[in-house]
């Protein structure tokens, strides 16, 4: 039978008569165009001798785009390009170039020698957003991590030399600073209150194209990739939000701005088999943003606060886990009948949760009025509190919720808050041991202390002279080697360094440096 709209309204007649004979109220959807006329008037007619039945309408009037102009005039005064210069020395052998085989397996012998040629520049760029009007800027660490020379332009074209304040490798956070006043900023919005749907403006430099504004919505939140992994075992902090506003190389370090013109994200993450934007892009919301800059400009470093606990995603995807290990989990989660939250697997030794009534086996399933269903939802709570918090953690014990207050602690297992470990601590200068010198002292590497000031080398006896050979059991040749053995050292419960080497005379030292700083 051939549908057309009249059999379609007769049919609709007769479901509703049905419907209000049984005494039922019934919603019938009538478009307000393009309906017959001989049959709308008695349809209507129907309705209105039934009072059990009531009449919905729609219209099909196109909808209105939401007004972005004012979002992107505003915030593109605030989105700043980013160059960056890098150093990068390149080893050559004494034939000046390595041969075929070398430059695909690497020296042929092992002794071979190698001598230093002069640094080659590799530069970049990308996007920062200027969040106070003395020019202070947030980006990503990945845009600015082993920079040399940061130069910072702004949509008007001025330009001006940036210095580092503090970088951030778990969150991919940097904070910068240029000389100024009156700078144009961008509000900080709340990222917790953007919705899936709502539309958002990515703001940035693609290409070191000025200026760009692309528009998209929200396709979801609290989205993890895991690509900030630290190490096999750490993973870095991510809860992104997702988008599909385009973005490419370059707008790392720009902005996501909600339709208010509020900065409620820090572009970060291209998702692209190609390199370039097919379809989704990712942001580090300001909830995480806010705390991780508050810490750098204070401190240098970020004051992360730890709950102290080994945990088990219920519900995750686990298709790609060894066959033993997922079968682990599965045994863990059973009995559970349970979607989401974060199972409890372990309890780690003097961390938060130890002197919590926190217990293996219990599922979280909120912190302070936020719900966790992820990984990905806790970091991002616990990123908005430093060690010394106190928050209440929302638990599931035999079926029955339960909450707990918990103080919060850093990784070291302690309150207290800590100052970046940087070289300026140590009031001393260095360099890389020269051949004639290693050949005297029959040395293949150190780093010799060229001058001593007050600071903690002074404090701890080393002089002038000095040649550093290890550092808490780690071989020293370069400056990088010893501010990598500071940073390891500052995130131990001791915050000590154990220095050892030898004087130009012959003779051995061994000092141990405090790096711990009174607040």
């Amino acid at each position: 039978m051939k549908l057309t709209k009249k059999t379609l309204f007769t049919g609709l007649a007769i479901a509703c008569f049905s419907a209000a004979v049984a005494g039922l109220t019934t919603y019938v959807i009538m478009p307000k165009t393009g309906t017959d006329s001989s049959n709308k008037g008695s349809f209507t007619e129907m309705f209105q001798q039934n009072p059990n039945v009531k009449l919905a309408s729609y219209s099909v009037a196109e909808a209105q785009p939401v007004d972005l102009t004012l979002a992107a005039e505003n915030s593109v005064h605030a989105v700043v390009h980013i160059a960056v210069v890098k150093q990068v020395r390149q080893r050559y052998n004494q034939r000046q170039q390595p041969d075929i085989f070398e430059w695909f397996f690497g020296p042929q012998n092992p002794n071979q020698q190698y001598r230093r040629q002069q640094p080659e520049q590799q530069r970049g760029a990308g996007s920062g957003v200027i969040l106070s009007k003395d020019g202070y800027i947030v980006t990503n660490n990945h845009v600015v991590e082993g920079a040399d020379e940061l130069t910072v332009k702004l949509n008007d074209n001025r330009e001006f030399k940036a210095r580092l304040i503090g970088t951030d490798a778990v969150t991919d956070i940097a904070l910068i600073k240029i000389e100024g006043d009156d700078f144009p900023t961008l509000p900080v919005g709340d990222s917790d209150a953007l919705k899936i749907g709502e539309w958002v403006l990515a703001v940035g430099n693609p290409f070191n194209l000025s200026s760009t504004v692309t528009a998209g919505i929200v396709s979801a939140k609290a989205r993890r990739l895991d690509v900030y992994r630290q190490s096999n075992t750490e993973s870095g902090i991510e809860a992104f939000i997702q988008t599909d506003a385009a973005i490419n190389p370059g707008n790392s370090g720009g902005a996501l701005v909600n339709a208010k013109g509020e900065l409620v994200g820090i572009n970060a993450v291209l998702a692209s088999p190609t390199g370039t934007f097919s379809g989704y892009g990712f942001a580090i919301p300001t909830s995480i943003m806010t705390n991780v800059v508050a810490d750098l400009k204070q401190y240098g470093i970020v004051q992360r606060a730890m709950l102290g606990v080994n945990i088990q995603e219920i519900g995750a995807d686990r298709s790609d886990w060894p066959e033993e290990t997922r079968k682990e989990a599965e045994e863990r989660e059973k009995g559970l009948n349970l979607n989401s939250g974060l199972l409890i697997t372990n309890i780690v030794d003097g961390g938060s949760a130890s002197t919590a009534d926190i217990q293996t086996g219990d599922v979280i399933i909120g912190l302070n009025n936020r719900e966790i269903k992820s990984f990905a939802d806790l970091q991002e709570a616990l990123a908005m509190h430093r060690p010394g918090d106190k928050v209440k953690v929302k638990l599931l014990r035999d079926k029955k919720e339960k909450i707990v207050e918990v103080v919060l602690k850093n990784e070291q297992g302690t309150t207290k808050l800590v100052k970046n470990v940087d070289m300026e601590m140590l009031g001393a200068a260095f360099r890389e041991l020269p051949d004639e010198t290693k050949q005297q002292l029959r040395l293949s590497y150190g780093l010799e202390v060229t001058g001593v000031t007050s600071g903690k080398f002074q404090s701890a006896g080393i002089r002038k002279g000095f040649i550093i050979l290890k550092a808490n059991g780690t071989n020293i040749s370069t400056l990088d080697d010893l501010q990598e053995a500071m940073k390891a050292a500052s995130k131990t419960p001791e915050q000590v360094l154990f220095i050892s080497g030898i004087f130009p005379s012959g003779k051995r030292g061994n000092y141990a440096v405090d790096l711990s700083t009174e607040q």
